[in-house]
């Protein structure tokens, strides 16, 4: 394989989307690569059992040859064949993020123009992963927008610890078209609190205090109990809609920390959000750039770009000789473009 690309997993942040990017770019473009000192960035290095069903995800979809597909494994190897479509039922496993396997694959299975039917089971909200919700409520109407064809149900939660979720992806052909957000407007604010086999004393303090920081009124907070709970749970999400779309941003329960300390690091993150006029936030302004390279080209707005963003950006920028911009405006905003046509827009 001459042209094998060699990829460091250490780079920028260190973390296991540097393997899930490269596998969605391996996939589309048919270009293997081999990655070393995969997630040596973080406490527990090497394959875990989320980014090992991710991989074995690609290679499903992909028809792939692989080497090093096992857990704890530093180092693989990976060469993509045709993309495939039909039914795929992945089992993450535990509580390992069901949203990040779907990620990797999804690409892949949009630009192929297949259709697909794919069932995730494990955790679908957790804490250092995209939720279900942020999936389903931000991140594929953009997708849509883009041309995109893809609609999701969620069948039973899935919080980290127990795990125990499922939701079903379906894919139908779509072409991705390049597309435009560079201003929010206006913007109607709701929050939702879920609990999981928890008191739903814990979801109204934490709706007291967002209805009071953010100056919601009661209606537009709302709690959700999970009908048979497969383990305990909690989760804060604010809706951020706007006419360009909208953003989620989600805090999590956890033990020894109360909920108003969940809410109030919520609440920091939404005003951060709305004290600047940018559509993408910064979760999504990283998940974005691989469906705008497929699209051929495309351009948001959105706030300093993360670790994750950057790396992301560099890992294009390994498989695909594609422009992408990265420019500081003075309003604290950045603009992103992908590809040659995005001009620059107040």
């Amino acid at each position: 394989m001459s042209d094998l690309i060699s990829i460091d997993g250490s780079q920028g942040e260190g973390g296991g989307q540097i393997l899930r990017s490269a596998l969605a770019l391996a996939m589309v473009t048919g270009r293997p690569f081999r990655i070393d000192k995969i997630r040596s960035g973080r406490p527990k290095p090497g394959l875990l059992r989320q980014h090992l069903t991710a991989l074995q995800a690609a290679a499903a979809v992909s028809g792939a040859r692989v080497l090093g597909a096992e857990l704890g494994a530093m180092s693989v190897t990976f060469e993509p064949g045709p993309i495939r479509g039909g039914e795929f039922d992945l089992a993450v496993g535990t509580a390992g993020s069901t949203t990040l396997v779907l990620q990797t694959i999804l690409p892949a299975l949009i630009h192929a123009g297949v259709s697909a039917r794919v069932s995730l089971s494990g955790g679908t909200h957790n804490p250092f992963a995209p939720p279900y919700d942020f999936i389903a409520l931000a991140f594929l109407p953009r997708l849509a927008q883009m041309g995109a064809n893809v609609s999701m149900a969620l069948e039973t939660h899935g919080f980290y610890p127990a795990g125990g979720g499922k939701f079903t992806a379906v894919i139908e052909p779509g072409q991705l078209r390049p597309v435009t957000w560079h201003r929010r407007g206006a913007v109607e604010v709701t929050a939702r609190a879920i609990v999981s086999a928890l008191s739903g004393h814990i979801a109204k303090r934490e709706l007291e205090v967002v209805r009071e920081r953010l100056g919601l009124e009661r209606h537009c907070a709302h709690i959700d109990t999970v009908m048979s709970p497969a383990g305990p749970g909690n989760m804060l999400a604010v809706m951020i809609k706007s006419e360009e779309g909208c953003e989620v941003i989600t805090g999590f329960g956890a033990k020894g920390v109360t909920a108003e300390q969940v809410a109030l690091a919520v609440c920091d993150e939404v005003e951060r959000y709305l004290a600047v006029d940018a559509p993408i936030g910064v979760h999504l302004a990283d998940q974005l750039l691989l469906p705008m390279m497929l699209a051929g080209g495309g351009a948001f707005r959105t706030m300093a770009p993360s670790a994750h963003t950057m790396t992301n950006i560099d890992v294009i920028r390994r498989f695909v000789d594609v422009p992408i911009a990265v420019e500081h405006d003075t309003d604290n905003t950045t603009q992103i473009s992908v590809g040659e046509s995005e001009s620059r827009q107040s």
